[in-house]
């Protein structure tokens, strides 16, 4: 009887193989991804995506396979979007403000705008809700990218070298030559906050600060970390002024050639690599003031956040006939009712 119990147990499991082996044999197609992204190996959203590739391929028995290319290995923020628009590039990490410039797209860089999320619920109700799906389904119209999903990089602060001294207002800000990403929506954050917005790609970042040829540069703290950025600056301004998302982007003729099961397993498995992006934001985001300041020797202010505040929404007055008129404040009271202990 035993010998029975174990026999039909056998087969039992034989049988799962084959089905599970036939749902991937080889008469389902295989794909190789190319995944670009800038961030280096150590920063939280690298490992996110390596989770996701690892994911991926499991949840297919290997008929997805995704290369992570980190680094601008493969390209720079900008020509990595441009390339999954044309189909070069398989997918990559792309975001609302290269969308704007580069798509064109001008009213969805609204979504990266400073100070337009209360907190991360409030981002999540916008952007994974019908104001979101808005503006990802004409993204989708115009460029032939599709957004795939949303993580969080954490809350952007200014870090500063030596030279620009301290900051606690926008005035004194002012002549100090803060790094952008090099599109119009970012150098409209840095206007925002006095500063005098210079345009540089992400991987000079280190150098122009150490060289002098840039003042600062706003970022996460976990971003702040990874890239060394301790190294060649002394402050660290807590001004919240953005909540830095990323979208997983992919070609869209790409994912329509994909069949449907496939396209719930990248789904999940980008999930996956969300929750442990975000969670390690979070996490770094929780210790590294303490780090910075008492390993590094950084000094960590506290601005007028509200004098930033008010400095921001005069610079974006005229972004009313791109974004449309009261988008902004729209989104900023999406999520009023979110509870938030007082």
């Amino acid at each position: 009887m035993r010998k029975c119990k174990l026999l039909i147990a056998l087969v039992t499991v034989c049988l799962f193989v084959v089905i599970a082996g036939s749902a991937f044999g080889a008469d389902m197609p295989k794909y190789e991804l190319k995944f670009s992204t800038a961030a280096t190996p150590m920063e939280p959203q690298t490992k996110g995506f390596m989770k996701f590739a690892e994911i991926i391929e499991e949840l297919t028995g290997g008929n997805i396979k995704v290369t992570i290319y980190h680094s601008g290995q493969l390209a720079d923020q900008k020509t990595q979007v441009l390339g999954t628009m044309r189909g070069d590039i398989d997918m990559c990490d792309g975001s609302p403000s290269w969308y704007a410039d580069l798509v064109p797209y001008p009213e969805i860089g609204v979504l990266e705008a400073a100070y337009v999320f209360k907190s991360l619920d409030h981002l999540y109700a916008v952007v994974n809700g019908p104001i979101g799906k808005e503006y990802w389904d004409e993204l989708r119209k115009r460029s032939g990218m599709v957004v795939l999903d949303t993580w969080f990089l954490g809350t952007r602060e200014l870090n500063l070298t030596k030279k620009a001294g301290v900051v606690k207002k926008p005035a004194d800000l002012k002549g100090v030559k803060l790094r952008m990403p090099g599109s119009e929506a970012w150098m409209d954050v840095g206007r925002g906050l006095g500063a005098q917005p210079t345009p540089l790609g992400f991987n000079e970042v280190y150098m122009a600060l150490k060289t002098g040829t840039i003042d600062g540069q706003d970022n996460p703290l976990p971003t702040d970390f990874s890239s060394k950025f301790y190294e060649v600056t002394h402050y660290i301004v807590l001004t919240d002024h953005q909540m830095t998302i990323i979208n997983p982007t992919i070609n869209e003729k790409l994912w329509n050639s994909m069949p449907e099961d496939y396209k719930v397993y990248m789904k999940k498995a980008l999930l996956i690599g969300r929750n442990l992006c975000n969670q390690l934001v979070l996490e770094q985001e929780a210790k590294l003031l303490a780090q910075f300041q008492n390993e590094f020797g950084m000094e960590i202010i506290i601005p007028d956040k509200v004098a930033f505040m008010e400095n921001t929404k005069k610079v974006y007055v005229k972004n009313e006939k791109i974004w449309g008129e009261g988008v902004y404040e729209k989104i900023q009271n999406e999520s009023a009712n979110v509870y938030e202990a007082q």
